[in-house]
């Protein structure tokens, strides 16, 4: 009797077990269900709420979308990880560059409106050489280039690629050598096949929404986030697409770094390179003040306690990088209008 007992009480052990882990498998895919209907609601009101304002060109089967103001010198600008060209628009400085330049925004591969395919892995270089063919298909001949974060990167590649091209870089708060990131490890899981796939269209958004304000705090430091930040589209960084190409980003940090830094004595271009003292996202010292010990036309601007985001907290030394440059490559930095260049003309000509 005490035999049968116990194996009808494991019996009924195993079958409480069985139960409870269906009931669990049931919640959890309830739970993604309904995250995965919200992160589609979400993104698609984020794209109503912001779409495309500018122009789309298509380079080896990849389509680009590009913001386009001013008239002048061209001058190119790379975003950093998480963000798009919209950065720039928060920041002012695409409306402050366009009062004397040719600006040209992109959305890098994966951000914005921009594509990325999987077939590629998009490294500094192969994004470089993409956004070079772009733009000459714009009609840009040449242009200064200025880069942030991780754009800094991509902005040198293509300074190392087509020196003829490029006439000068500004590299605002880079990357250029490996380190050891925490975040490198902890924040690339929305890149990795099927599991990545899954966890980007369901609860990887809703946990880097809960962690934005954090975020975007340690960006900042130790000045409080800048008002004019709350302006950007924070559902258009928590896209699924924009997620995969941000944690595909975070993983090649050190690589890409690593592999770069073993040419920048072959640099041509001049380059102005602006850093925050205070940064709390890449150390000023070991990487910007580094680089400038190493390339042979470079000047530093070192800005006092200022972290990440120096284009917020001082766009005037922004501008005045760009100006430098645009100085240094004989582009004059403040162009005529049409409007006074046709009386210029026209007084040379005596009329």
């Amino acid at each position: 009797m005490t035999k049968s007992y116990r194996t009808i009480r494991n019996t009924t052990t195993g079958t409480m077990g069985s139960t409870g882990l269906s009931t669990g498998a049931i919640l959890t895919a309830i739970g993604l269900a309904a995250s995965f209907f919200y992160v589609r609601a979400r993104t698609k009101q984020a794209e109503r709420e912001n779409p495309p304002l500018g122009k789309f060109v298509e380079v080896d089967g990849v389509r680009l979308h590009y913001l386009e103001r001013g008239t002048g010198p061209t001058l190119v600008l790379l975003h950093g990880n998480g963000v798009y060209s919209k950065d720039f628009e928060t920041s002012g400085i695409l409306q402050r560059a366009a009062e004397h330049y040719h600006v040209i925004a992109f959305d890098r591969p994966g951000f914005g409106y921009s594509e990325r395919p999987r077939s590629t892995v998009w490294t500094p270089d192969k994004q470089a050489a993409l956004l070079h063919r772009a733009l000459g298909q714009i009609g840009v001949e040449s242009a200064i280039v200025l880069g942030h974060s991780w754009g800094t990167m991509v902005a040198l590649a293509m300074g190392l690629q087509q020196p003829g091209f490029v006439r000068g870089l500004v590299l605002l708060s880079g990357y250029f050598y490996p380190s050891m990131r925490l975040d490198a490890f902890t924040l690339t899981q929305p890149a990795v096949p099927i599991v990545g796939d899954l966890l980007r269209y369901t609860v990887s958004p809703l946990i880097t929404r809960a962690l934005w304000p954090g975020m975007t705090k340690r960006m900042f430091a130790p000045k409080p986030v800048d008002s004019r930040f709350n302006a950007f589209p924070v559902w258009m960084a928590l896209r699924p697409k924009q997620l995969r190409a941000a944690a595909a980003e975070t993983a090649l940090m050190i690589p890409s770094a690593a592999s770069l830094s073993k040419r920048y004595a072959e640099l041509k271009v001049p380059s102005v390179i602006v850093a925050g003292t205070k940064d709390r996202v890449v150390d000023a010292g070991h990487n910007s003040e580094r680089l400038n010990e190493r390339l042979a036309m470079s000047q530093l601007e070192l800005v006092p306690g200022v972290g990440h985001m120096s284009h917020y907290a001082h766009p005037d030394r922004v501008m005045a990088a760009i100006d430098d440059i645009a100085a240094q490559v004989g582009e004059p930095a403040h162009m005529r209008t049409p409007e006074a260049e046709a009386l210029a003309r026209a007084s040379e000509s005596g009329v």
